[in-house]
């Protein structure tokens, strides 16, 4: 999964250390021990942050059991009790998200400024699809024997769900599945990211303290190997709703589909951002891009990479935006004036650095960053896994940095001369989860809407998220969908009653008339 690396890990069995918090297993409402242990570590100082309990195979079957056991029980409540779970869960999550936004920010390096404004919204995929089960409703299809015949149509909870994460937002990706799983009348084991799992269990543990029974969420801490692929192999585990990396959503869809499982991934991307000439401020789209493409060290799936710039405002913005990375501030995660925190772990930024260095013998040219960065621009260099944010030019199409996604602060910006081949870059891709538009024209923006190949379209903007607008992708990006309506639909499974209204008996081995099929 996107940035797992075993060598973020210390895999122990002695004793830990006691003055370090310590995050078990939860399973049937209440934490459990692990046979083994690993550490977290913060990448901007190489600390040691918390320890965590690593999920073996027998782990994992247990949650299993207890979420299978647990589930008739919990679909039966009904949705305004599942409901009512899930909005005191909401509460409970709110009051702790000030420990969280700490936690997350030592765990992942993402700046404590990025984490604030964003977990301050996750109570609220909770609180949506309390209501949006609690307001749902059968249908009634225009039968074709409509005289004596009508069919019913209901949902249903699938059953025992494995939910698989990332660590590029650790409470809002697990809160997005969980909150629509247990709404649904499913039951679910969590594997959250191994470097960055305690926001999860927190999650749980509000969960149960609002009111959920036990085995209603259970998470499985560790390491993705283990414990993701039992869930995927596992018989009583319905579906598997997984975000990460592509490689790796391709090994479990390999699973689930042999085990012929539902499954729901959201993978990899590699955002175009379309700037036309007519865009109302060439330094607004600047500011734009720069927030699509840094934000998070540039480690989203959405995160812009490929920037698609007219020829007539290219140099202008090509200029302004090179300025605009190379003013961003590198440093300490905690600090609320760091504009950008290291990459995940240091296999992760060599990573970049790799795919950066093929990026030059391919011909790219670097107008800003391009490096790991010396002391005087990030302090914390030798400790933490820093990349500058980096400006690519002289970039073409074939290039291996234009085709493949750079999971971290590199963009490539490309110039192109009308709509038509605008369309043509940005759809020159195996990917096709998002990408952005910069223009003032309101006719253009709704074509283009339909021309480009992705899942979710920004104009003007970028990165933002809502409970009840879908988001998913096509293509190599991924395979179903989270939030809204779509959501719910991934998480039941409709069941038909067709039944027959006519009073005269049938009988068709004496010559009936009953239609067959």
């Amino acid at each position: 999964m996107k940035g797992s690396r075993l060598s973020r890990w210390l895999l122990l069995r002695r004793p830990r250390r006691r003055c370090l918090q310590h995050y078990g297993l939860w399973v049937d409402g209440r934490e459990v021990e692990a046979a083994s242990w690993g550490s977290v570590v913060n990448p901007a100082t190489g600390e040691v942050v918390y320890t965590t309990g690593l999920a073996s195979v027998e782990d994992v079957d247990a949650a299993v059991a207890s979420a299978k056991a647990a589930q008739v029980e919990w679909e039966a409540a009904g949705a305004r009790t599942r409901g009512r779970v899930l909005r005191a869960a909401a509460q409970k999550l709110r009051d702790k998200l000030p420990e969280l936004i700490e936690v997350e920010t030592r765990a992942t390096g993402r700046p404590i400024r990025e984490y604030r404004a964003q977990l301050g919204r996750v109570p609220e995929w909770l609180e949506y699809h309390a209501s949006v089960a609690e307001s749902s409703e059968g249908t009634v299809p225009p039968f074709a024997d409509a005289v004596d015949h009508v069919a019913l149509v209901r949902r249903r909870a699938l059953g025992v769900c494995g939910l698989v994460s990332a660590f590029n937002h650790p409470l809002l990706l697990a809160t997005k599945k969980v909150s629509v799983a247990l709404a649904t009348g499913n039951t679910c084991v969590v594997k959250p990211p191994e470097v960055a799992p305690a926001s999860v269990v927190e999650l749980a543990k509000c969960l149960s303290a609002a009111g959920a029974p036990p085995g209603v969420c259970n998470v499985a801490t560790g390491l993705g190997a283990i414990a993701a692929t039992r869930l995927a192999d596992h018989d009583d585990v319905a579906k598997i709703d997984f975000t990460g990396g592509t490689r790796v959503g391709r090994e479990l869809g390999a699973i689930v589909g042999a085990k012929a499982k539902h499954y729901c991934a959201e993978l990899g991307g590699n955002a175009p951002v379309l700037v036309f000439d007519d865009v109302r401020s060439v330094r607004e789209a600047v500011d734009g891009v720069a927030f699509a493409a840094f934000v998070a060290s540039g480690q989203t799936c959405v995160s812009a990479k490929r920037i698609l710039v007219h020829a007539d405002v290219f140099d202008d913005f090509a200029a302004r935006l090179a300025a605009k990375a190379g003013g961003l501030r590198l440093g300490d995660p905690m600090d609320p004036t760091t504009h950008v925190g290291p990459l995940v772990t240091r296999a992760a930024r060599d990573a970049v650095a790799a795919q950066v260095g093929q990026a030059y013998a391919e011909g790219a040219v670097p107008i800003a960053g391009g490096a790991i960065p010396d002391k005087t621009r990030c302090a914390l260099t030798d400790v933490g896994s820093f990349f500058e944010p980096t400006v690519l030019t002289s970039v073409r199409p074939s290039f291996r940095c234009f085709q493949e996604e750079i999971f971290g602060p590199v963009v490539s910006l490309v110039p192109f001369r009308d709509e038509a081949e605008a369309v043509a870059l940005a759809n020159d891709n195996q990917y096709a989860l998002g990408a952005a538009i910069w223009t003032s024209d309101v006719k253009r923006t709704h074509r283009l809407m339909s021309k480009l190949h992705a899942g979710i379209i920004w104009c003007g903007t970028h990165h933002r998220n809502s409970p009840d607008a879908p988001w998913g992708g096509f293509g190599h990006s991924g395979i179903g969908r989270e939030n809204g309506l779509d959501a719910h639909r991934e998480y039941t499974a409709p069941y038909t009653m067709i039944i027959r209204t006519a009073d005269e008996p049938e009988d068709w081995f004496a010559g009936g008339s009953a239609r067959y099929g």
